[in-house]
């Protein structure tokens, strides 16, 4: 009974875990962990991050949201097997930052894509009759190629949108704009090479960032548990009854929930512009 009483009262962190790709699921997990992080007053936050970035709205929106909260609390983030474009992006809404030495992380800019099948569909008879306000309210329209002046358009937006992303980076880590912009050109790096070029402050790992964290609030890491918020169920965990019965199963289907959650961002974000990396 003591060791319970000991145990349900140790000091407490809380952790965040950004895993795959940040859409709108996504943001809705993290905006709501990071709510529970305010209402129940945790001292500091470790903020996991393990993704290939995502949407650019969804993005900002997690990143402003760390940069209130920040405001009142320490936040450390742990970049995983990969923390790129967007994953960077969010993570320069924490105080410091702590990479795995092969952490993949980079990818800095901004992609829009768009399926052309204009050659398909002639090939197979099928046109389409467009009744439209303006010359531009079809953009990106599957059945023809772009002209000149809607890649003029589309050049534009990824351009605001790219700036965007450089002048955080450039604020967040005290560094030149134009410094940002020499390696803010799309290009992936490690994570020792993130930290020479001043991406990153530390290099270890998410145990060596939780220390970090609790000291920086003046809590002893021997005596302190992180308490993991909102984290998501996986696909076959939500679909199938007995967890414990059927871990083997979830496991060999692992596979499944990930391409489920890679087919819903690919069709919900057609045509938007992407923080985001995937070779």
């Amino acid at each position: 009974m003591v060791w319970l009483f000991k145990r349900r009262f140790r000091k407490q962190i809380a952790r965040i875990e950004v895993s795959g790709a940040i859409g709108g699921s996504t943001r809705k997990q993290v905006l709501e962990a990071l709510e529970t992080v305010e209402e129940k007053k945790y001292p500091a936050l470790l903020l996991r991050i393990d993704s290939p970035g995502g949407t650019v709205g969804d993005s900002q929106e997690i990143y402003s949201a760390l940069k209130r909260l920040g405001e009142k609390i320490k936040i450390v983030a742990s970049f995983g097997n990969i923390a790129a474009s967007g994953g960077v992006y969010i993570g320069m809404g924490a105080h410091h930052i702590v990479a795995n030495p092969g952490t993949i992380t980079g990818s800095i800019g901004v992609i829009l894509r768009g399926n052309n099948l204009e050659r398909l569909l002639d090939k197979i008879g099928v046109s389409f009759k467009v009744i439209k306000s303006g010359p531009y309210k079809d953009i990106l329209a599957f059945d023809r190629q772009l002209t000149e002046p809607e890649q003029h358009i589309l050049q534009e937006l990824i351009d605001v949108s790219y700036q965007q992303f450089v002048q955080t980076v450039a604020d967040a880590r005290n560094l030149p704009v134009e410094a940002v912009r020499n390696f803010a050109d799309g290009r992936i790096f490690t994570g020792q090479q993130a930290l020479e070029l001043g991406v990153v402050d530390r290099l270890g790992t998410e145990e060596d960032a939780r220390r970090w964290t609790c000291e920086l609030v003046g809590l002893d890491p021997e005596k302190t548990e992180s308490s993991t918020l909102g984290d998501r169920k996986s696909l076959i965990s939500r679909v199938l009854p007995g967890r414990n019965q059927l871990a083997g199963l979830e496991s060999e289907l692992s596979w499944l929930a990930t391409g489920a959650d890679w087919l819903e961002f690919e069709l919900t974000t057609s045509g938007l512009p992407l923080w985001l990396y995937r070779p």
